[in-house]
Order: C-alpha cells, then sequence, then structure tokens
C-alpha cells in the first residue's frame, strides 16, 4: 500500500526520484489526452453533428472548471496533503473518459453532443481540481533552480509521444473512415477507454512521487483569495494573462473547425500540421528553458508573444489560394512558427506564475491567477462561437484586377468570412495584451534586445562549431580530394580557406 503522506524533509533521492517519475506520468497523461482531445475531439464533436456553439463550449469546459480549485484552496487547508488531493481528483477525471469510451463503442445510439459535454465537465471539473493541487506540489519539489530546465525537457518527451502516437492514430482514423465508415465511431470509442486508462495507470505513477510538507497561515479562504490581489505586481501578470487567453480563445478553438469544414482537409493532413507545430515547439523548447533560467520568462514573453500574434494573423489569408499545396504550404509556416512560439509562451507563463507566487502562498496565488484567467477563458471560446455563426453570411475580399489585351489576371490579397473574421479579431486582441506585459516585473529580467543579440551569436556559435566540426569528422575526403590533384602544394594553400 502507497503512502500518501507529505515528508517533512526530502532526500535528494527522493527528489530525483519524484523528477523521474513525474515525467513517466506525464507521458501516461499525454497518451490520454492525445486520444481524447484535440482534433480528434473536435473531429469526434462534428461526427455526431456538433455546432459552432457547441465546439466553442467543448472548448470553454477547461476553464470553466478551473473554479472548482477555490474547493482545492479549502481542501488543501484542511487537510495539508496535495498528492492526495491529486491522486484522488485525477482517478475521479479519468473515469468519465473512460465511460464515454464505452456508450460510444457499445451503445452508439444512446451517444449525442449534450452526453458527450456532460462527462467532459466533469473530466475538466476534477482534473482542474487535481492540477492545481500538482503545480503547488511540484513548485515544492523541483528546485527554483532547475525548473525552467525540467519543465522544457519534459515537455520535449511528452510532444515526442504526441508526435508519434498523433500521426499513427490519424492515419488509422482516416484509413477506418474510407473503408469502413460504419465503425468510425467505434474507432473514436475504443481511443477514448485506451485514453482512459493509461489516465489512470498515470494517476497511479503520480501516486509513488513524494510530497514536500507544505506550510499554510490560518487564513479564510476569502482572505487567500484577495491575498494575490493585493500584491501589485502579481495583479499585473494576471491582467496580462486574463487579456491574453481571453484574446488566443476566440480564435483558436476553431483552427481545427475551419481546416475540416471550409478547406476539408482530413483527419491526417491536419494531424500532420500539428505534428510540424510539435516538431518545432520540441527543437525550441529546451532553448527556451535554458534562457528563461538564464535571463527572464518575462524576455522570452517578449520574444515569443509577437511571433504568435502574427501567426493568428496569417490565417487570414489561408484559402486565398485555389490550389491545395499553396494553402498547404502556407500552413506548414504557420504551424511551425506557431509551435516555436508557443513552446516559450506556454514555460514562460508557468514558471514566471510559479516564480511571483510566495512560498507559503504559493497554492493561493495559482488558485486566483487559474480562476480569474478561467473565466476569460471560458467567455473568449462561447463568443468565438457566436461570431462564427454571426459572421456566416458576412464577406470581405481585397483583390485587384488586371484586364489588358489578351489578359484577364486578378490576384486575391485577402478574403475574409465567418472564420478568418475570428482570427483578425483575436490578432488585435492579443497586440493589445502585450501592453500590459510590458508593466510585469520579474527578478533577473534582461532587456528582449540583448537576449536576441545573445540568441543570434549562440546559434551562429552552434553552427560554427557544427561545420567545423563536421570538417573535422571528413578529413578523410578533404586529404582523397588533395591526393587526387596534380598540385597537392596548392590544394594544401587552399585547404585553410575552405574549413
Amino acid at each position: 500500500m502507497i503512502s500518501l503522506q507529505p515528508k517533512e524533509i526530502l532526500s535528494e533521492e527522493d527528489i530525483n526520484c519524484g523528477m523521474r517519475l513525474g515525467i513517466k506520468e506525464g507521458m501516461a497523461t499525454e497518451t490520454m489526452t492525445v486520444l481524447t482531445s484535440g482534433a480528434f475531439l473536435t473531429a469526434l464533436s462534428l461526427l455526431l453533428g456538433a455546432s459552432n456553439l457547441q465546439i466553442g463550449l467543448i472548448a470553454a469546459l477547461p476553464a470553466f472548471s478551473n473554479i472548482s480549485q477555490l474547493l482545492t484552496i479549502w481542501l488543501v487547508k484542511r487537510y495539508n496533503n496535495r498528492r492526495a488531493i491529486s491522486v484522488l481528483f485525477s482517478i475521479l477525471a479519468r473515469i468519465p473518459i473512460v465511460v464515454i469510451g464505452i456508450i460510444a463503442m457499445f451503445f452508439p445510439r444512446s451517444i449525442s453532443m449534450q452526453f458527450i459535454i456532460m462527462f467532459l465537465f466533469f473530466n475538466f471539473f476534477f482534473a482542474s481540481m487535481a492540477g492545481l493541487s500538482w503545480n503547488a506540489w511540484m513548485k515544492d519539489l523541483i528546485p527554483e533552480k532547475v525548473m525552467g530546465t525540467y519543465f522544457s525537457r519534459r515537455s520535449s518527451y511528452l510532444q515526442t509521444l504526441n508526435v508519434c502516437m498523433s500521426l499513427i492514430t490519424a492515419f488509422g482514423i482516416d484509413y477506418i473512415k474510407d473503408q469502413y465508415p460504419k465503425l468510425e465511431l467505434d474507432a473514436y470509442g475504443g481511443m477514448f477507454i485506451i485514453g482512459g486508462l493509461m489516465g489512470i495507470l498515470g494517476v497511479f505513477l503520480l501516486s509513488r512521487i513524494p510530497e514536500p510538507k507544505s506550510f499554510l497561515g490560518n487564513d479564510s479562504i476569502l482572505k487567500l483569495f484577495v491575498l494575490p490581489l493585493k500584491d501589485n505586481n502579481f495583479l499585473r501578470l494576471l491582467i496580462f494573462n486574463s487579456f491574453w487567453v481571453f484574446s488566443l480563445s476566440i480564435a483558436t478553438p476553431f483552427f481545427t473547425v475551419f481546416l475540416m469544414r471550409h478547406m476539408n482537409f482530413s483527419i491526417s493532413y491536419i494531424i500532420t500540421l500539428t505534428i510540424i507545430s510539435q516538431l518545432c515547439s520540441i527543437a525550441t523548447i529546451r532553448s527556451w528553458g535554458i534562457f528563461a533560467d538564464r535571463y527572464s520568462n518575462k524576455t522570452i514573453l517578449s520574444i515569443c508573444a509577437p511571433i504568435y500574434i502574427i501567426c493568428i494573423g496569417a490565417w487570414s489569408f489561408v484559402g486565398i489560394y485555389t490550389q491545395f499545396y499553396s494553402n498547404f504550404a502556407l500552413l506548414v509556416v504557420i504551424y511551425a512558427l506557431m509551435g516555436a512560439a508557443t513552446a516559450g509562451i506556454n514555460l514562460s507563463l508557468t514558471n514566471i506564475g510559479l516564480k511571483l507566487a510566495p512560498r507559503k502562498e504559493a497554492i493561493a496565488y495559482l488558485s486566483v491567477k487559474n480562476t480569474i484567467t478561467a473565466i476569460f477563458s471560458f467567455i473568449g471560446p462561447l463568443i468565438g462561437g457566436f461570431l462564427a455563426d454571426y459572421f456566416t453570411s458576412r464577406h470581405l475580399n481585397i483583390r485587384i484586377e488586371w484586364i489588358g489585351p489578351g489578359i484577364d489576371k486578378v490576384f486575391r490579397l485577402l478574403s475574409l468570412h465567418q472564420w478568418n473574421f475570428l482570427f483578425i479579431i483575436g490578432a488585435v486582441l492579443a497586440l493589445i495584451s502585450l501592453e500590459f506585459l510590458v508593466r510585469v516585473k520579474e527578478v533577473g529580467e534582461v532587456e528582449k534586445n540583448l537576449v536576441v543579440k545573445i540568441m543570434r551569436s549562440s546559434i551562429r556559435n552552434n553552427l560554427k562549431d557544427y561545420f567545423v566540426l563536421g570538417s573535422m569528422l571528413n578529413w578523410h575526403n578533404h586529404l582523397l580530394a588533395v591526393i587526387r590533384k596534380k598540385k597537392p602544394e596548392i590544394a594544401q594553400e587552399e585547404l585553410p580557406k575552405q574549413v
């Protein structure tokens, strides 16, 4: 029987063991996430005839369920056992996933969007309660000096797993859809059952991670909730984070819907684009973690956020080409940049929230941050769904037409319709939110321009080392080239120049 009681003092071996188990638990949970969320959940919803408002509601549920974190604070204060709380509510969160899978596979006539939304609500509600305890638990477990590096390494492992599983699953779904269309709902049901069981395995691993004992005061929940709001610097971070997630949640939940409904992309193409994004995220997240630890999380945010905003605006140009490959090439660029930017943004937002939260009141600070941003994250997709319906019959086309002898050519510069309006609105609001980021202060903050110069220098040095090392490893090829020349003395003079 595994004891879930926290320890007064953790040894270095306990910490290292907990960090290793944290990665394994994350991989089990990531398996569940891949099979039961994202593009696959959207595809299942569209298969069941979901409306734009229902799509927006599903996207809003994770944020809305964060109100449950107030209950988590009370439980932590009452029992002072974050591990037990995380384990209990993680199990409760996984059960609805398995139930959805069983109903979809064995009782297909009983499943509906209302059923999906109801059980997803319980999934997100309990997962949110577990997540807050987990965040505060990890803040005390992971040493602050390696926090950025650890979470970036953990994220890279999870994203690698995500890439492999998503691609295999997407091709499997498309194959079943083409060859055995009547089994498509059964396939999604099987995915939810497997995902839920893997999530339960993740809970078992989670229960083995040690927890250092936390110390909370005797303040009431209301006082704990108000305390972070009196911290001016944390309040500025809260304002930026709330405005930022609101801006993005208007547009981002409908990317997959746009590709499936308007562009007629199959799930394989969508997952391929997602994988491109994840590969770019994997390739950059460790660098973001290193630079965040060396300089500051705010600096990384000020670099990545504008890139992400440009990508959202670029979605407005998707579909203006008549050829599939032209649109797909544009999407590849967008997804690649979004992946690199998202890695830095998510890592920095998580770390800066943990960093600005005082140790003793960490759970209260994180709860307030999650609860308030949840309100804006909940409203955003609902407004996005409403706007998608509003702009259904409205179009804005900007084009240039050239008419001459023997030629009549039209160049489409911009074509805004139902979904594209959402992307423009989200990009503009996200750009405005950056004004609030400037006011946030972080210890060790370094000027953005200086970090950009250092990053460029680092990249150049890495490339230089790569090419010099490559020349050294291929010295025999250079030597053969010299021997084959008729004038070896000339070749010897030119060799240093080639290097």
